[in-house]
């Protein structure tokens, strides 16, 4: 029915990759953060770039249409005759939000909440998914939770229903979740077996120590063994209120339809009368980034992988979009290309020529209120200083010299990706419903254009060197590390101005 494994991944792939909207005010590091938090995260948008135009036939725009129900859950949906639908259910909530006891509950819940509900038995709610040829899948994120099923569109009205049981009613006994203890250890030790989830895990780590952003998706070990059914349902109470959730379709749905099928099966979940959102518990534990560095050597692994990382902005900074436009222009490497020498992104041309370099790939992963930008790295030792030293370097040329023809080709490619994105149901879908949790409303693509194409050079220059330049950042490494440079070097390479 869905892979935790897939999830996870499906998760990190969603958030470092996903768009943000140039809103609001600057984000403050101290007092009046719940304000400007609110302020940037309104309907209201910063004005689009004067006499800006776009093709209709190149971004024929399909209306989102939004309700909001009575006790605060918001309906959402993009209707195209395609002959399957997407719905699902975005929750804002997930492993930020827990206490550090029950780190893991949100994954945890993953899990369990599959296993069949008061209506339901667990194979009778698998056969019925089966029976129809649909397909039921969720992830848990940092900052969201999402379930979500794709089907034929006489089913959607079955999938809502399947939806809204699972959430509401879903039978979470300590015996469901001692059996499930077992699968979830055996995940960890999957996941313990990716290099790069390792490394992003470490990363959060040690990037925002002592903030619920440094705590693990899956959760220690301790916890998987400690926790237990009223764990569970006491998280599902604190943070499933609907007006936390966006019940999200796309594909050939009918709005009025949706709505009513909303009403009949989460119009009796009872209004929060203190409708706390995760703004307000984001202003109670904010995240800053820590200049930092953790390294798990292990010279019996062929590669080293390693990541430096910045401290970023917040989903709805004005400078969020700039951030998507310079991981754009930065790019990636690897070595395996056949057009790697030959490629305009920065960190291809500038790799090519040092030989133990294996793979660079350019990090924007966004939350609330923070973010971390950087590059994940894998190469082959010694002299892993060749491969820091370009990359450091090319970082912070970015604040002295942008040349315009790379950043109108990274503009390109950034405008193609987005559009790659919302290449079916399931991607149109994911975008209603994240938009809706972190913008309050659907951005339309046309916007996304306009947006990008107001990132010039001097913008590009100016988030370098207020983000870059001479900021602290964090790094975490492992495998055969001996020859990485120590935290000082990376530090002094972020001043240098030789260009």
């Amino acid at each position: 029915m869905y892979s935790s494994l897939q999830s996870l991944r499906l998760a990190r792939r969603a958030l470092s990759t996903a768009p943000a909207l140039t809103q609001g005010a600057s984000t403050p590091k101290a007092s009046g953060l719940m304000g400007a938090l609110k302020r940037a995260l309104g309907p209201s948008a910063e004005p689009l770039p004067p006499n800006y135009r776009v093709d209709p036939a190149l971004l024929p725009e399909v209306a989102t249409k939004v309700t909001v129900l009575p006790n605060g859950l918001r309906v959402a949906s993009e209707s195209q005759p395609v002959g399957a639908a997407v719905v699902g259910v975005w929750i804002d909530a997930g492993t930020r939000f827990e206490d550090e006891r029950v780190n893991g509950a949100a994954h945890f819940l993953e899990h369990l909440i599959f296993k069949g509900t008061k209506n339901r038995g667990q194979r009778e709610l698998e056969v019925g998914v089966e029976n129809v040829g649909a397909h039921l899948n969720a992830y848990t994120s940092r900052e969201q939770t999402v379930y979500y099923a794709r089907s034929l569109k006489n089913d959607v009205p079955a999938m809502t229903g399947l939806l809204a049981d699972i959430l509401q009613n879903s039978e979470i006994s300590d015996a469901a979740v001692d059996r499930e203890r077992d699968v979830i250890l055996r995940e960890m030790e999957e996941i313990d077996q990716i290099q790069e989830e390792v490394v992003f895990d470490y990363l959060h780590g040690t990037a925002f120590q002592d903030s619920p952003l440094a705590r693990t998706i899956l959760g220690p070990v301790e916890n998987i063994r400690s926790l237990k059914s009223a764990d569970l349902k006491a998280y599902i109470a604190e943070h499933y209120k609907p007006h936390r959730m966006v019940l999200a379709a796309a594909g050939d749905v009918d709005h009025d339809e949706l709505v009513a099928l909303a009403t009949d099966h989460f119009g009796s979940m009872p209004a929060d009368p203190n409708p706390a959102s995760s703004l307000d518990l984001v202003a109670e534990k904010p995240a800053y980034l820590v200049g930092s560095d953790v390294r798990i050597r292990n010279d019996d692994m062929p590669v080293a992988h390693f990541a430096l990382a910045f401290e970023s902005c917040g989903w709805a900074h004005p400078d969020a979009v700039s951030f998507m436009v310079l991981q754009s222009l930065m790019g990636s490497y690897d070595r395996a290309s056949t057009t790697a020498s030959s490629s305009s992104y920065r960190l291809s041309s500038t790799l090519s020529s040092i030989p133990n370099a294996k793979t660079a790939t350019t990090f924007n992963t966004t939350y609330t209120d923070t973010g971390l930008f950087g590059i994940y790295v894998t190469g082959e030792p010694p002299e892993l200083d060749d491969i820091v030293v370009p990359i450091l370097g090319e970082l912070v040329r970015n604040c002295f010299k942008v040349d315009a023809h790379q950043l109108e080709n990274a503009k390109t490619a950034l405008k193609t990706s987005l559009l790659a994105q919302l290449d079916g149901p399931t991607g149109t879908a994911e975008e209603i419903g994240r938009q809706l949790l972190v913008y309050g409303r659907r951005v339309p693509t046309s916007e996304w254009f306009a947006r990008i194409d107001a990132v010039d050079a001097d913008a590009i220059k100016r988030i370098s060197n207020k983000y870059i330049f001479d900021r602290e950042l964090a790094i975490t490494a492992m495998g055969p590390i001996h020859s990485l440079p120590d935290y000082n070097f990376f530090r002094r390479r972020t001043y240098t101005n030789l260009f």
